[in-house]
């Protein structure tokens, strides 16, 4: 089944919702055709005091903070973007990006699912 840009963007927030985060990102990752990084709970040292969640380039890993974090849309999907930005070729991308792409997702989704209930 083909999905348009918005029904997998409101699909993905569903599933992480729906505590599926893996299957959110093998999504996202078949979308944008890049490799599926790992999801993991745990710190890295150094880099993950304050923070929900990291992305470690040299491991392809998101690595949440706390196990509830995997199930937070805004979280998941902007730790993706990191990932897609460093496997791409393309320049890592800024925060204010990466929050672009979550909230752009949320966005979809409250328009789209919530609309519906």
């Amino acid at each position: 089944m083909e999905l348009s840009q918005e029904q997998m963007q409101a699909y993905v927030v569903t599933l992480i919702f729906d505590s599926k985060p893996e299957e959110a990102i093998r999504i996202l990752s078949k979308w944008y055709k890049v490799s599926e990084p790992r999801l993991g709970v745990g710190v890295f040292e150094g880099k993950t005091k304050g923070v929900a969640a990291v992305y470690s380039q040299r491991r392809k890993e998101i690595l949440a903070a706390r196990r509830e974090f995997l199930f937070n849309p805004f979280v998941m999907i902007h730790e993706f973007y990191h990932h897609l930005r460093s496997v791409s070729g393309k320049h890592r991308g800024t925060e204010k990006q990466a929050d672009k792409f979550a909230l752009e997702f949320i966005a979809t989704y409250q328009r789209t699912v919530l609309k519906e209930n």
